[in-house]
This record gives C-alpha cells, structure tokens and sequence, in this order.
C-alpha cells in the first residue's frame, strides 16, 4: 500500500480515539450550596458544652443564651472549679445529659430513705425527696420507681391531670442470701411503673416491723431511676443511717420538657413558635406545649432563629453512581448523568453512552481496514444526522400538540413583557423530578407542584394532564387571558413550558393556601377577622370590575369560587385559574357556550338554562362567595335540607325566615360589625338574582363594599329605610334594583322587613 494511503489510514484512527475519549463523561461539580454548620448555641458567646454535657438551645448558660420561657426553666449553670466542670440544672441537681430530638433531660436526684435503729426502735431518721421541676414531667417511659428494703412498703404520690396519684409495691426478705445480685425480682427490691405526665412525685415509705425481724438491713430506700442509667446492689441493703448522712446519694431521673402551653397550631396561629426556616412543629404525645425538628434533607438546631440548613448530600452517602453525578438541590439532591449519556445516574439505574459501541476489526491488509474505517464514520455520521432529525421532529411534535401553534396564532401582534420560556430541565431539577412531595393542589385541569429555582426563587407549576384537544385549547386559553391581566391581586404567571410531553404554566408562589382552606379549619378561621374578610371580599370584587371593565377585551372568569382565591403571607387576596375564562368580544356583551362549566354551588342558575354566559354569571359566583365569608358554611352541602342544599338557598331562606344570625359565624359577630355583616349579606343576596340583569355589576359591588368598610352604612337605603336621593352611587347605576318596602333586592340593614318578593326569587330558582 503506498505511504499516501496509511497515512491517511493513521490519522482516521487518531481521529476516532479522540473522539470517542472526548465523548466519555465530564466532571459535573454541583453549584448546590454546601450543608452549613450545625451550631447549637444562640450566639457566638454562649458555651455549647459543660465538661462532658452538650447544652445544646433552647438551654443555655449565661444571661441571653437560653430561651426565656415563664413557664419553663432552661437555664443550665456550669461549676468550673471540679474537674471536668459539672452541669447544674436548677443550681442544685447535676445535668446527666439532653437530647433536643426526643425533648429530654436527665438530671442527678436525691433519694428518699427511712433508716431505724437497733436499740428499741428508737433511733429514727428519714429524708423525702420531692422529685419535680416546674414546667418539666417525668418520663413514664424512661424511668422506674424502684423501692428497697427487707421490711419495706413504699408509696409514691403525686399529681396528674390535675388529681391526687398514688401507686407502689412492697418487699421483705429473711436474709441477704435470699437476695439476687444487680435483679430487682421483688426480695429485697421491688419495681413499680409510671404513668404519662405525673409531677410532684413525693415517697411515703414504711415497715411492717420497724426492721426489728431484719437487723442486717436497717434502712428503707426509694427512689424513681433512668433506665438502664442506675443499677441497686445487695450490699445497698446493709447500708445505715450514718451512710445516707454522710453521702448525699444522687441517682439520674430522666424528664421530658417541652417549648410552652400551647400545641403547634395555636403557638403559629400567635406568631409566636420557636420553628423557623425548614423546620416542622410537632405536638409531643400526653404533654403540653411543642418540639421542633429539622425537615427531611436538613440540619441543626430546630430552635434557633435561623432553622435549619440544608444537607449537601453529594458530600455524603448518596445513591448517584458517581460523586461527579450528584446535584445538591435545597433539601435534597438529584443524580444526573453527563452529556452524551442517559439513565438516572444511580447505583441501580447507571448512566449509559447515547452512542453505540464501536467495533474496529483488524483488518488483515491495511485496505480492508481503511475500507471499515471509511464505513465507519459514514455510519456515525448518518446515525448523528438521524438522531439530530428525530429530537427535532419530537420537539415539533410536543410543540403542536401543546397547542403551540394555536398560541403562537393567538399572541400574534402581542406584545408580553416578563413572561418566560422555560426548559424541561429547568422544571425537573425546581421539583425533583416531579415528586408527590411537592404536590399542593389537584383538580380537573391537572396537578400543581411547588418548585424552587436556582435563584432560590419559590414558584408554582401547573402540569396538565394528558388530554384531549378542548382541554389544551383550555390551556392556550389560560395563557392568553393571564397575559393580558396586571392586577396585584391576580396571580402573576411568570412563564410556560411546551417542550414537555404535557404543557406546563408557572406562576408566582403564593404561600398561605386558599380562602376555602382557612374557613374551613377553625383554627385558621379564627384569624380571618371580620376587618380581614371584608378586605378579601373588596380586593376579589376589584379584581372582577377589572376584568369585566378595565381591560381592552372584558374577561369573564367563569370559575370565581373560595378555592380560586389565594392568600398571602398577609392575607391579602390573589385570584388564581383562569383555565375556564372566556374573553367577551368587544362587539358582543354575552358569550354562547357550547358546554355550561364551572362548580356545582356556584354556577350562575341563568347561565345553565340558557348555556348564555355573561359577566352577571360572575356577580352570581361572587355571591356565593360572600355567604362563605359570613357563614363559613360549604356551597354545597347535603346534610343541609333538600331546599337549602346549596348555599345560596340556605341564605335566601333563612333571610326570609328572619334566622339571618342563626348562621352567621360566631366569630366575628359583635356590637360592632353586626350591622356591616347585614349589610353584606342583603348585599350578596343582590348578587343572587335568579335573572342577570336583576343583579348589580361588579363595579357597584366593589362601590357597596368600599362603603361598607369606610362608613359601615349602605348609600343605598338610609337609617329609617327610606331611599337617599343624595346617594353617593347615581340612581342610573340602581335603575331597576328593587328596594326595602317595595320588591326584590335590598340593602336594608331591617331583616324583618327584607325582600317581600323572596317567595317568587325562591320559586324560580328551584
């Protein structure tokens, strides 16, 4: 062959090499942030250990190192001058050890004895020992009451629940042979158990015969002991008075402790719980007040203000394949393999080259194995092009089958400003990969998952299910409407994703859940003050005169029910899925719909004879809304009367009945706000017109509310019931609104004289 040929020959095979060590797996460091340090005091000053005793927070030594509790004392003082220095927890009893995972502490004792003396009985000294610390109960399920003696009967007394509590046992023995070593079996020793949260324990010990029958043991001993920290020996039957007296015998006593009175929901509701950033609160079993701990994927001290930090588990023992796979993400991590390989990366499911193994044969003569070569690359080269074809076509198709042209025809000409196209990969490393951990909300239209960017960047994710052609019409639907909306009190959408099998939209992440959540949780309720929910209702009929009036092209949002209304971190309301909104052409004031959607309780009854759907439809929905805030009672419930199923009936009729107030929330019912709650419940039966055009827009909505928190009197009807003709709000805007005294709606705070017309309004809505 000539020299032309393997030269060319060499440099083929060069080529190839390199190729194929440049496609094997790169280094991938993660940029997760590491885990940080552990501290466990409160400040830089404070001692974290005395000798050999870890005094983690809330204990503390020093003043401004321990939490300040009235009711609980954390307060641990460290004697410097023995060797090593010894803990003190109330000046006086030595700390054995605590432990900030089970909310224990073991502390050193006294024990109580009764001793006789050998001449005639009477020679007698005895020592009762209170075991108690305020704030602090014994652990029932770490400790023993243990008793000794040869003529022995003990009892223990105490308090629990509040009552007087008494248990015991009793033992005897003729002679120290008859008792076993280290085993307290009942001879010489006897063992009695102790119930949850007793406190106050104290001894009552005594002797059948003064030990006259058993002079070898002249001592009655009892005392409650950690177990498996304290062990009796027989030869501490024989001890005498003098011993007791001269050796101030300490035995460790294990006690639970706790943060306050008061359980985790009401310590949050106050504002006032020790469990900050990545931490959960925990109501411990039989005991009051609360624990903190670390969330799953975090480290630290629970109690201190700044929480607890996140593990770098690619530090640490992990499941990825290799330590270059892992990516630390906040709580957790994720493996991932290189490029130019797939799997996921881990032990048992390890990354593989996207190529094809390469098989160079030796060719016998160097032209065969130049021909092989040439072949070869041809083949990689066509296998290269291919692959590149079909991630195109796959991403075209996902793209269409999102509706990306449909959305691409209706944003044509439009102009969104802030509104992001994110990657696939972006969305999986922000959830893990879409874990049901992260899943807060379901329903019709799909899942939404809370997610965190790499900016740390809290967000929400709204993945579809996979569905037929109208459902993503729905979807393409929602991002047109929420790319024409800048309202505060609207959830921002910040982005979409159509790269996905199934289309994604993310929005700003709301934190305090939705309004329906805090009405039907007692305790959550008992926030929402009467003041709260008059602003909720002002800023959700604000966001609804918007959307009917403000914009360019009116929406109708179709759907406005107490589960589309979110909170903020200071409840402020934030209107949410626009998936079922219509957009009402601007030469059009109605909208046909070939099928009625929305929720059973707060449909417009209008709108489902008629499939017209108006922006009144919404007046209605809002309605429903109102009678929520000032019942906390569900739109639908069977357990009500077949006539007053849904709420909007139940109200209607109890107003007519003259019961408005025997459904009212107790809570935020008072001398002061009566009179606005009547005002919004007439307000809201307005809204609840069987026919649209007997119902007020939601612009005069939002005036009535605006004045009902401003004044707390309605412009509509004066104190005497008779009609203002110098209202604030124009009689144009209440031409054909029915009156107090004549017919149909009213804004009269007079319930007795309220709405002579509700028989005819009840009959047609049923």
């Amino acid at each position: 062959m000539p020299c032309s040929s393997l030269l060319l020959f060499w440099v083929l095979i060069q080529f190839m090499v390199r190729s194929i060590i440049a496609s094997s797996p790169a280094s991938a460091s993660a940029s997760a942030p590491t885990s940080a340090s552990a501290p466990q005091v409160l400040a830089p000053y404070c001692e974290d250990k005395c000798g050999n005793v870890s005094i983690p927070y809330p204990f503390g030594m020093g003043d401004g190192c321990y939490y300040q509790d009235p009711n609980n004392n954390f307060k641990i003082s460290c004697d410097q001058s023995t060797t090593p220095p010894t803990a003190y927890f109330d000046t006086s009893f030595p700390v054995f050890n605590t432990s900030l995972l089970t909310g224990e502490i073991c502390i050193r004792r006294d024990i109580s004895y009764d001793c006789y003396g050998n001449n005639n009985n009477n020679h007698r000294r005895n020592y009762t020992a209170l075991v108690n610390i305020r704030g602090f109960t014994i652990s029932s399920t770490n400790n023993l009451l243990i008793a000794m003696g040869c003529d022995t009967y003990v009892w223990f007394t105490g308090v629990r629940h509040g009552k007087p509590y008494q248990t015991g046992c009793m033992t005897s023995c003729g002679s120290l042979e008859e008792v076993s070593e280290d085993a307290c079996n009942g001879v010489g020793c006897c063992i009695a158990s102790l119930p949850d949260e007793v406190t106050n324990i104290t001894t009552t010990i005594g002797s059948f015969s003064n030990h006259s029958r058993v002079p070898f043991n002249p001592c009655s001993v009892a005392y409650p002991a950690a177990v498996n920290e304290y062990r009796y020996h027989k030869m501490d039957l024989s001890r005498d008075l003098d011993f007791y007296m001269k050796n101030r015998i300490q035995v460790p006593v294990v006690f639970n402790w706790a943060i306050g009175t008061h359980n985790c929901s009401v310590s949050q509701a106050k504002g006032n719980s020790l469990c900050k950033s990545n931490t959960l609160c925990v109501d411990p079993p039989n005991q009051d007040g609360y624990h903190c701990k670390c969330q799953d994927g975090f480290t630290g001290n629970p109690y201190l203000p700044r929480g607890c930090a996140d593990i770098d588990e690619c530090k640490e023992s992990n499941e990825c394949e290799k330590p270059e796979y892992c990516i630390n993400q906040i709580g957790s991590y994720h493996c991932k393999c290189p490029k130019g390989y797939h799997g996921n990366g881990t032990r048992t499911q390890p990354c593989s080259s996207d190529r094809k193994s390469w098989l160079i044969p030796v060719a016998a003569t160097a032209g065969v194995a130049g021909a092989m070569i040439i072949l070869l690359v041809i083949g990689f080269y066509l296998y290269w092009k291919h692959g590149k074809i079909q991630h195109k076509r796959m991403r075209e198709s996902f793209f269409r089958q999102n509706g990306g042209l449909l959305l691409h025809e209706k944003l044509s000409g439009r102009k969104i400003d802030g509104l992001k196209v994110f990657t696939a990969q972006d969305l999986e490393i922000a959830t893990n990969n879409y874990n049901d951990k992260y899943i807060i909300g379901r329903g019709g239209f799909g899942i939404v998952y809370k997610g965190i960017l790499g900016n740390n960047q809290h967000i929400a994710i709204k993945r579809s299910l996979k569905v037929d052609p109208r459902q993503v019409e729905q979807f393409i639907n929602e991002v047109l409407v929420l790319s024409q909306i800048n309202n505060r009190n609207v959830v921002k959408l910040l982005g979409c994703c159509l790269e996905t099998e199934v289309p994604l939209l993310v929005y700003e992440f709301i934190t305090n859940g939705t309004l329906y959540d805090h009405l039907v949780d007692a305790v959550k309720a008992s926030i929402l003050t009467w003041n709260t929910r008059l602003n909720i209702a002002l800023e959700v009929a604000n966001v609804l005169s918007y959307l009917h009036t403000t914009i360019s092209t009116p929406i109708i949002h179709r759907d406005m029910k107490s589960m589309n209304i979110l909170l903020d971190d200071n409840y402020t309301a934030k209107v949410a899925d626009f998936g079922a909104s219509r957009l009402v052409p601007e030469d059009q004031g109605q909208v046909v719909a070939t099928m009625v959607q929305g929720t059973w309780g707060y449909l417009d009854p209008e709108y489902m004879q008629t499939r017209k759907l108006t922006e009144k439809s919404d007046v209605y929905s809002f309605g429903v809304v109102l009678v929520e805030l000032i019942t906390r009672k569900k739109a639908i419930c069977y357990d009500r009367p077949d006539d007053e199923t849904s709420l909007a009936m139940h109200l209607l009729i109890k107003m007519r009945e003259g019961e408005l107030l025997n459904i009212l929330d107790k809570t935020i019912v008072n001398e002061g706000t009566i009179e606005q709650i009547q005002q919004m419940a007439n307000l809201a039966t307005c809204c609840l017109m069987v026919k649209g055009d007997d119902r007020p827009s939601m612009k005069e909505v939002a005036i009535e509310l605006e004045t009902i928190k401003r004044i707390g009197s309605s412009p509509w009807i004066s104190k005497d019931g008779s009609f203002q003709e110098d209202m604030s709000v124009s009689e144009s805007l209440l031409e054909g609104y029915p009156r107090s005294g004549t017919s149909g709606c009213s804004s009269s705070i007079d319930i007795d004289l309220y709405n002579p017309r509700l028989d005819s309004i009840l009959a047609d809505g049923r």
